[in-house]
């Protein structure tokens, strides 16, 4: 059964997962395309400074901060796939209301409706994607997560790629019609959720006892999960904010190499996630490709500590190693985190317990930029050691909380040929 749903993107299977693969390709490319553009495209349409700007648009973000743990209450009791369609039509909707900013309160409407549709796709599709996951096969849920991450790292990279030239070409009208674009995209892609990703059943809250925020809080394992990740998505978002300033400053490398090692991440997360995540699955637990994942992060810190002891011509070969190292963690511990994320949650409260999960990113989000900068400044090997020891310890800590996991979560299928084994051609 899981076979013939699972093929090779032509039958059944495919049929399932194009309409979601692409609503998720276009919010990527619609992220993408956001932050570089949203902060010169209000420079240019109001008489505001950047400071002024960005501190209405930090605000404005952080407002929307409470929604996730909401939105998983919905997702719960709705089912998932209404709730992503309205995220991405609030997104669509807000890049509308782009075309109508001239002032301070202009800008923080729009910036609140597309930050609170965000919000809403994100505490939301992971929902959506763990459910129709489920139709193929208990062990599923790790290629669909890989292949929606390869799709996202492909969108956000093609709508980076797409504002850099709109942003070289500086033209009132190429940035409207690119806000325009974006907005019908999200829109369409709406549309595209709510017509043809299939209506899966989704386990409905228990009218007895403690579920939603109330089980949650009582689920100590869940917590502890969403701590050690909170470290983890730390060490993940931790190289593009820290890669420039290191090379350029502290290692003093070449000023054209941190793009090209950028892009080089992109694009291995991009083609390379998912026969990753093959791989792993075979032969480890989701905490343990997890711990793996820590210990990866760990020894890419200290080799970026020990760059320092280079000499100038060997600097760009080690780095590109270095950045390889960095991916391969990414890679194994994307899937296998959000899968487990989504396995860990009881029946009818997947839509809180992933929605409070998304709370580990944001929090490291948060985190990053003043615990880099402010090591950073005092010395330039601080960083990497606190990263390095910081993810060491998130290694140490999972493999002692896979003992307090649900039980089925600690048998990987290993090509036994069972019924719930994802085949070779699920992605």
């Amino acid at each position: 059964m899981a076979g013939a749903t699972a093929g090779d993107g032509t039958g059944r299977g495919g049929s399932r997962r194009w309409p979601l693969l692409a609503a998720v390709a276009v919010d990527s490319m619609g992220t993408g395309l956001y932050l570089p553009l949203s902060l010169l495209y209000f420079l240019r349409v109001t008489d505001l400074d950047l400071a002024a700007i960005g501190v209405l648009t930090s605000v404005s973000t952080a407002l929307t901060s409470p929604l996730p743990l909401a939105v998983g209450r919905l997702v719960d009791r709705l089912g998932p796939r209404l709730v992503v369609a309205c995220g991405q039509a609030l997104q669509g909707f807000g890049f509308l209301l782009y075309l109508a900013v001239s002032g301070a309160g202009s800008l923080v409407a729009a910036v609140l409706v597309t930050t609170a549709g965000l919000r809403v796709y994100w505490s939301s599709v992971f929902t959506l994607i763990a459910d129709q996951a489920d139709a193929e096969g208990a062990d599923a849920k790790d290629h669909w997560f890989a292949r929606t991450g390869m799709i996202r790292e492909a969108g956000a990279g093609a709508g980076a790629l797409l504002a850099g030239t709109v942003l070289a070409v500086d033209s009132a009208r190429v940035y409207d019609g690119l806000i325009l674009a974006c907005a019908l995209a999200f829109l369409a892609a709406a549309l595209v959720v709510v017509l043809a990703v299939p209506s899966i059943p989704h386990a409905p809250p228990p009218t007895e006892g403690h579920f939603g925020h109330r089980a949650l809080l009582r689920d100590r394992p869940y917590l502890a999960l969403i701590a050690i990740c909170t470290i983890f998505a730390l060490c993940s978002s931790f190289l593009a904010l820290s890669l420039p300033v290191y090379v350029v400053q502290g290692l003093s490398g070449p000023d054209w190499a941190p793009g090209p090692l950028l892009a080089l991440n992109t694009l291995l997360l991009a083609t390379c996630t998912a026969a990753v995540t093959r791989f792993v699955r075979r032969r480890w637990t989701r905490a343990r490709a997890m711990a793996w994942a820590g210990g990866l992060w760990t020894l890419w810190c200290g080799a970026s500590a020990a760059a320092v002891l280079l000499p100038p011509r060997a600097l760009v070969p080690f780095l590109v190693a270095v950045v390889v190292c960095y991916t391969v963690a990414e890679m194994v511990y994307g899937p296998a985190s959000i899968a487990l994320a989504a396995d860990a949650a009881p029946p009818g409260s997947r839509g809180t317990y992933l929605a409070a999960f998304q709370y580990s990113f944001a929090a490291a989000n948060i985190l990053a930029p003043s615990l880099f900068g402010l090591l950073f400044s005092h010395n330039r090997l601080l960083p990497w050691l606190a990263v390095g020891l910081l993810a060491a310890v998130g290694a140490a800590l999972m493999l002692r909380l896979e003992r307090r996991l649900p039980q089925e979560q600690r048998s990987p299928q290993r090509g036994t040929g069972t019924r719930n084994e994802a085949p070779e051609n699920a992605i």
